[in-house]
């Protein structure tokens, strides 16, 4: 490294100028996420900390298949609790159920999957007592509807 400026070049770098002249331009104000913090600014180093954002971004899980299916089997319990008619949470749970059936079929890898497929229909009367209804149902395709 020399510490005289080389011959030739201008005391501004090509680069060094761009950026002023956009800054005289206006071109970087209000630009999206001005004013706000650096997201994960405060989390430390880590050098594939770009390649973990993209993961996370794209909803990419780095779960074990058997772990994955256990958290979307939690997932869906909770979209059905969710749900805006029986018919919806018929389908949640029928959907789920199958993905657990087929985990028994072709087993996946990672920890023991220690699940088995929900009772759809105390998944329904779960939801019915969680929205104050006991026996009314909501008109539209009965049981089995979705599957």
């Amino acid at each position: 490294m020399t510490e005289r400026k080389p011959p030739g070049i201008s005391f501004e770098s090509w680069v060094d100028r761009q950026i002023r002249e956009a800054e005289e331009r206006g071109a970087f104000e209000d630009l999206p996420g001005a004013g706000e913090p650096l997201r994960d600014g405060d989390a430390p180093y880590d050098e594939n900390w770009w390649l973990k954002r993209k993961l996370r971004d794209e909803g990419v899980t780095q779960l074990p298949p058997t772990l994955a299916l256990r958290k979307e089997a939690e997932d869906a319990l909770r979209a059905a609790s969710r749900a805006q008619s029986e018919a919806e949470v018929r389908r949640i749970v029928n959907a789920v159920n199958d993905k657990i059936r087929e985990a028994f079929r072709r087993p996946m890898s990672g920890p023991p999957l220690n699940l088995t497929p929900y009772d759809v229909d105390r998944v329904v009367e779960e939801w019915r007592e969680g929205r104050g209804r006991g026996d009314g149902e909501e008109s539209g395709p009965g049981p089995g509807s979705g599957a």
